[in-house]
């Protein structure tokens, strides 16, 4: 295609192209006549553990590399104390899951001690308090640990101290109040005497975490996901899944048990990108599978674990297990089910137990790899479906249908997932804008008797600017948003849907867009945010007919619309999608309920610029405004904003 008609078509499908104002049309809701039901799975989260989401992210604590682990034991240490007044030994133990510590020893009496930068600093806040607490044991001599907050500067904020070892391991705990608010602040721990002491898991959390639970998570990250009454949380990812090879792949079993005991594992993202490296990015697995159930949990949303089938990222090593040799990844499967819905006299089920949890967690869906393709993923799925639809018949398996949203991977594998009778296949589809706003139409011909679709992973990939958030424009939200009412008016078929990535380091990326930013002190929700929680949080509860002309809306004049019932609130919502850069007019003709009372509320979301974007420090550049506007009768006059979403609430009689 030639540049210049490129242009003109990119231009044709936001609706600046030059012309007189298109005449109103009219949307007839047979609000009467519901065609099929709204999923409560229908909108919900994507997690994985890229742009620093979990350590450095939801996961609280402030310590990087807190035991030592790192192929570089001492990186994200700094030595303090004079040339040759001690020595910093990493002692290797041959604990399997845990097996360095540092041993101090202090020559000639002086203070010896180290600095954590954290992850990218540690964001600290004036008058909260942090809990501190490390493993310790004498040697000799030290009888105390002096435990500092200092700013940049080295100038302190808050301390404490620890004392009374002995010559065995044990965990010591303090608190400690910080002066000031920084973003940058660093932990520093320093012994003063002659003689040894040997410390692991040296650890800082905030007090205050998501529900108060010690050692938890990032209140102001959990509070934005809880905000958008999801109806699932898919996690671990992604490709981390996968790994680069096997060996660095995504073990749920030693994600759990104590924390102290859990397998540090080296990061997918840690050098996938040259321009983005982060040789720091490890996985300490203080976030695990148990937290992430609990964190389900929380918000409401229904657990989807992914767990692998024997491959490694086919875009990296290509690594396979052996067609014969995949009992174990099987059994990983089978035991992560016993885990969250198992009897706590089972063995998994136990574990659930002592972790805090006795009752099941309910969990009703497992994935089963993430974006493999070709006959190696199907050769290896049809062995791991025999085995679990035979023990887990009442779970539902997904599938996928590898990371392409077209093309000849992309049917091969659909074909094999009808003939494998797999209940629900994963689609993923990162693209630009027009993209979005060509396909909104895209699950019209899916078959109603086929596997029901989970659009797991999709965003608009707009042009990027020097911000880390610059990508996330309205411009993409927007696109977004016009197809997912493609994605609604066909919930027959579409029964979950995920906006991917989650969360974006502002300090630390290595993808983008992301759906949330932040840093260390503060949250950003995006324009791409707001669509989905505008639809999710409006979600109803059955599907009905929107038409013009006997058709739906999906681009006709810039417009875009799907309709649902909401039968707890006995409610009609409308979901209006204009990107044309002019006002439309569109009416709505309600037919077989009646309208009770006077008035309808509104959520509009709208910006006059498709190139801007919310950024940490200036947030609500764009964000949802609500309205309420009157009605009477049946037929209503809606004044779309240009470049807008706007949704409707209408009251209706029961």
């Amino acid at each position: 295609m030639k540049p210049r008609l490129s242009i003109f078509l990119i231009c044709l499908l936001f609706g600046i192209v030059a012309g007189a104002q298109a005449q109103s049309k009219t949307l007839v809701v047979k609000a009467g006549t519901p065609v099929a039901p709204i999923q409560p799975t229908m909108w919900g989260l994507f997690f994985e553990d890229i742009n620093f989401a979990a350590d450095g992210g939801i996961y609280a604590e402030l310590v990087k590399n807190r035991s030592f682990e790192f192929y570089k034991p001492l990186m994200g240490w700094e030595k303090t104390g004079e040339e040759y007044v001690g020595q910093f030994q990493i002692i290797n133990s041959q604990n399997e899951n845990n097996p360095r510590h540092l041993r101090l020893e202090s020559l000639q009496g002086k203070e010896l001690g180290l600095i954590n930068e954290g992850f990218r600093g540690m964001g600290v806040t004036a008058g909260e308090k942090y809990d501190f607490s490390v493993f310790v044991r004498q040697g000799m001599g030290i009888s105390t640990l002096k435990v500092e907050l200092i700013d940049s500067t080295g100038v302190v904020l808050g301390q404490t101290e620890v004392g009374g070892f002995s010559g065995d391991w044990k965990k010591y705990e303090a608190k400690l109040t910080s002066s000031a608010t920084q973003s940058k602040a660093k932990l520093r721990v320093t012994l003063s005497g002659k003689g040894v002491l040997e410390i692991d898991m040296v650890s800082l959390f905030p007090e205050n975490t998501w529900k108060n639970r010690k050692n938890g998570l990032r209140a102001d990250l959990v509070q934005k996901l809880a905000d958008m009454k999801p109806g699932f949380i898919r996690f671990p990812g992604g490709c981390i899944v996968e790994g680069h090879e096997l060996e660095t792949r995504y073990q749920w079993k030693k994600t759990v048990g104590n924390v102290e005991n859990r397998q540090l594992n080296i990061n997918r993202w840690n050098t996938e990108f040259p321009y983005r490296n982060a040789p720091d990015y490890f996985q300490s697995y203080g976030l695990g599978f148990f937290e992430y159930f609990l964190l389900a949990e929380d918000i409401g949303a229904e657990p989807l674990p992914i767990l692998n089938c024997g491959m490694a990222c086919q875009f990296n090593s290509c690594e396979l297990v052996s067609l014969d040799a995949l009992d174990p990844y099987i059994q990983d499967v089978l035991d992560l089910i016993e885990f969250a819905n198992g009897a706590t006299t089972s063995q998994w089920g136990k574990l659930r137990a002592d972790m805090g949890h006795p009752e099941p967690f309910n969990l009703k869906m497992v994935g089963v790899g993430n974006e493999q393709w070709g006959t190696q993923y199907v050769d290896r799925l049809k062995i791991f479906m025999k085995v679990l639809n035979e023990k887990h018949p009442e779970i539902i398996f997904v599938g996928g249908s590898g990371p392409f949203s077209d093309g000849k991977d992309f049917d091969y594998l659909w074909k094999e997932m009808r003939e494998l009778n797999v209940k629900m296949v994963d689609e993923h589809y990162y693209r630009s804008p027009e993209w979005f706003l060509q396909n909104t139409a895209r699950y019209d011909s899916y078959d109603r008797k086929g596997p029901k679709v989970f659009a797991g992973e999709y965003a608009a990939h707009d042009k990027e600017g020097k911000d880390s958030e610059s990508r996330n424009t309205w411009k993409s939200a927007l696109a977004e948003a016009a197809l997912m009412t493609g994605l609604e008016r066909n919930a027959d078929v579409v029964h979950m849907a995920s906006y991917a990535p989650l969360f974006g380091n502002v300090d630390a990326w290595q993808w983008r867009p992301d759906l949330i930013w932040f840093d260390n002190l503060n949250t950003v929700a995006t324009p791409n945010y707001y669509v989905q929680k505008l639809f999710s949080t409006n979600a109803g509860t059955e599907l009905v007919s929107a038409l013009v002309d006997g058709k739906p809306l999906t681009g006709q004049d810039s417009l875009y619309a799907s309709a649902t019932i909401d039968s707890e609130t006995s409610e009609l919502v409308v979901k209006m999608v204009n990107v044309a850069k002019k006002p439309a007019m569109l009416n709505i003709s309600l037919e077989g309920r009646k309208i009770a009372g006077n008035e309808m509320n509104l959520q509009i979301l709208t910006h006059a610029d498709l190139t801007a974007y919310n950024r940490v420090g200036k947030p609500e550049t764009i964000a949802p405004v609500e309205k309420k506007q009157k009605l009477s009768g049946k037929k209503m006059i809606f004044t779309l904003d240009a470049l807008s979403l706007t949704v409707a609430r209408i009251p209706l009689k029961k």
